[in-house]
């Protein structure tokens, strides 16, 4: 199968073949033809199988054709869950678009909304936004939804694992109720359903990769470390071609800063990028990965989508994160588009449980093996009674009689943290004089 098969125009035909696209992916195929006739989308696929584009060219044609001359408000809105993924999608459209005339804008926070407001006064066919500050803009009255005739809703189910729902009723209810909706998620999972019967008319289905799947194309391998030594383990690997792209993927968003200084003390090139991060830091940290200014990009789960890089070699994870879901996210920025990957994971001691959990989502064992000079001390546990830690809560303590409690004294043992910023409680001291 070929895209003049599916029925695009002549125009998208021409961009798509200067970008060296010739056959349609799985989504691509199942997709277009039906967004091209008229009808509502509920699409499963996961990360890097093509997915922006089976919404995007569909949508330029629709858009290059019947055009407004009396209006200018924007005629697609499309949103998405983070600013770096609005920022990819903007890009693919104006390359997809490039023989056609559609303009686009960018609506996300972290940036002045001045430039913001003047694209939409100009008038603009497509906006790409987050929730949050297209919220903002509804309140300033500086976007007009009402002349939207396409809605797409990008990585569905991340924006409802991010907390959006509250602000996607609001923005559905400022909509047309004559649109054509694209859902596009990784999952239908029960809550995205819900969702999209409350909004979308007899929606189709098109489900090519099965939930939680990893590209064949991507090797995984695991190295046992003891969690103080898993800085210097990083950079002994690290330096081992320091001129090699890398994505590596820490905790916290302190925990990211802190590695970047010791990288960069160790004598590699990094920039981390995180929700603390500025916008303009956040762009000029992924522009330098991208362009080879620098080679070893830190980054918390907010990069896990929208991080969309050409033929990148290799993803780390510093530390493992809570979900297993998020563990097929991190390691989609590699193996894309047939292109062979590596992920490799630093695991210590205290997260063997959370590795079981991705073996188990992955339904494969993952190549465990030790570094010379790295062994641990303690070796992982990969049984079923092996310990998790569980986020924004302490472990479990033995139960204690009143009389065997101790008085004045933290609990002990060290507790994982899922975000920056948590302390530990401190116990409540008695009053003698409560007593009386």
């Amino acid at each position: 199968m070929s895209f003049e098969s599916l029925g695009l125009a002549p125009a998208l035909l021409r961009a798509l073949a200067e970008q060296g696209y010739a056959n349609p992916t799985p989504i691509q195929a199942g997709a277009i033809p039906l967004v091209l006739e008229g009808h509502d989308l509920l699409a499963a696929a996961q990360t890097g199988t093509g997915k922006t584009a089976a919404f995007a060219l569909p949508l330029l044609q629709k858009l290059s054709t019947g055009r407004e001359t009396q209006t200018r408000r924007p005629r697609a809105l499309i949103l998405t869950p983070t600013r770096e993924l609005a920022a990819q999608v903007n890009d693919n459209l104006r390359d997809y678009g490039k023989h056609i005339r559609v303009s686009t804008t960018t609506i996300f926070g972290g940036v002045s909304m001045g430039p913001q407001m003047q694209a939409l006064r100009r008038g603009v066919d497509v906006v790409i936004a987050t929730p949050g500050r297209l919220i903002d803009h509804m309140q300033q009255r500086s976007v007009d939804l009402s002349g939207v005739e396409v809605l797409v809703l990008d990585e569905a189910d991340r924006m409802l694992d991010m907390g959006f729902l509250p602000a996607l009723k609001r923005i559905l209810s400022a909509l047309p109720r004559q649109r054509q909706t694209l859902l596009f998620s990784a999952t239908f999972a029960p809550p995205i359903k819900a969702l999209a019967m409350q909004f979308m008319h007899e929606p189709r289905e098109v489900s090519v990769t099965p939930a939680n799947t990893v590209a064949t194309t991507v090797s995984h391998h695991v190295h046992p470390v003891d969690a103080a030594k898993k800085r210097d383990l990083l950079l002994h690997m690290l330096s081992q071609d320091s001129r090699r792209q890398t994505l590596v993927f820490s905790r916290t968003k302190h925990g990211a800063d802190k590695l970047v200084r010791f990288l960069e003390v160790g004598g590699l090139r990094a920039a981390a990028i995180h929700g603390n991060k500025s916008q303009n830091a956040r762009t000029r940290a992924l522009s330098d990965f991208k362009n080879g200014r620098v080679t070893v990009l830190v980054a918390t789960d907010i990069a896990a989508r929208g991080i969309d890089i050409d033929q990148l070699p290799i993803v780390i994870n510093f530390d493992l994160p809570m979900v297993a879901e998020d563990y097929v996210h991190r390691i989609g920025r590699t193996g894309r588009a047939g292109a062979e990957g590596l992920a490799v994971s630093l695991v210590s001691h205290d997260e063997s449980g959370l590795l079981r959990d991705i073996r188990r989502l992955l339904k494969q064992e993952i190549a465990i093996a030790e570094v010379p000079g790295y062994e641990p001390s303690h070796p992982l546990r990969l049984d079923a009674g092996a310990p998790r830690p569980v986020q924004g809560q302490r472990q479990p303590r033995p139960a204690r009689t009143p009389s065997h409690r101790p008085h004045g004294h933290a609990q002990q043992g060290n507790t994982e943290r899922a975000s920056e910023g948590n302390r530990k409680r401190r116990p409540r001291r008695r009053n003698p004089a409560a007593k009386a």
